[in-house]
């Protein structure tokens, strides 16, 4: 492609209008439209509503860092949420790749309903390293599936008991891993151990199979056995519970395994 700088741009303001349509169905509006997306300086863009809605700063910054790990030339970011009438700044927060540097405070409680902007400003990248961006950047998320995924000689490499330390949004449902619960729609759901283990590893990578028997093995080879059976009464016990929000589901790819899926109309 010529014109890389271009498509970058492109695929940048895709991700972040997928930002707006997630924050949209998290406030419970799944009409209204994302207003484009602009540009409003350098390496800074604004997501602007056609409708007021409220968020939950906890919600807002998994959605950010899940959706924005899939550029890799996105870096480091400050996020301001401004009010629409005087530009004041009702929220905020700074991501680094370097997570012990984020600065994230106020989380876990709910916004008014108003009409906000999102501006988002992205560290300046060097030349060299956006020429060679896309694999660079994808180096330490291949490291990472190489953790989960490969092993040497019998040595096995353990996925934690808590998949993530914080509370992830998938869709309108929030995955809380650590207290192994489901809050969809205001409404608390209760996971076993195993429930929460199974979705903490189909949630890192949303949208690609995972292999059935990789599912087994993760789950269940420490305790020396593998029932076949019971990855699909799990996998049958989750999609229930996950049933209150139609836009998320576990679909079984036959002959292969399994997927998670997050529907996200573009709005």
């Amino acid at each position: 492609m010529e014109d890389n700088e271009n498509f970058d741009i492109s695929r940048k303001e895709m991700l972040l209008r997928r930002i707006g349509h997630e924050l949209l169905l998290q406030s419970g509006d799944s009409t209204s439209r994302v207003l484009p997306i602009k540009k409003i300086a350098e390496n800074e863009y604004q997501i602007r509503f056609e409708h007021e809605l409220t968020f939950l700063p906890d919600a807002l910054v998994n959605t950010t860092r899940r959706l924005l790990a899939k550029d890799p030339l996105a870096g480091d970011y400050v996020v301001n949420i401004l009010n629409c009438g005087n530009s004041s700044v009702a929220y905020g927060y700074a991501i680094s790749k370097n997570k012990k540097d984020d600065i994230v405070a106020c989380i876990g409680r709910t916004q008014p309903r108003a009409c906000y902007r999102v501006n988002i400003k992205f560290k300046p990248i060097g030349k060299n390293v956006i020429t060679k961006g896309y694999l660079l950047g994808g180096l330490p998320f291949l490291a990472f599936i190489g953790f989960i995924f490969l092993r040497s000689g019998k040595s096995r490499i353990t996925l934690p008991d808590v998949p993530y330390t914080d509370m992830l949004t998938l869709g309108r449902v929030r995955f809380d891993a650590q207290n192994r619960k489901l809050i969809i729609n205001g409404k608390t759901i209760d996971l076993t151990g195993t429930e929460t283990r199974i979705l903490g590893i189909l949630a890192l990578f949303p949208g690609e199979t995972i292999e059935r028997g990789r599912l087994q093995k993760e789950i269940w080879e420490d305790q020396g056995v593998i029932v076949g059976r019971s990855l699909d009464m799990f996998i049958s016990k989750l999609r229930k519970k996950l049933e209150p929000d139609p836009n998320i589901r576990i679909v079984v790819i036959r002959g292969k395994g399994y997927k998670l899926e997050i529907t996200t109309n573009m709005v």
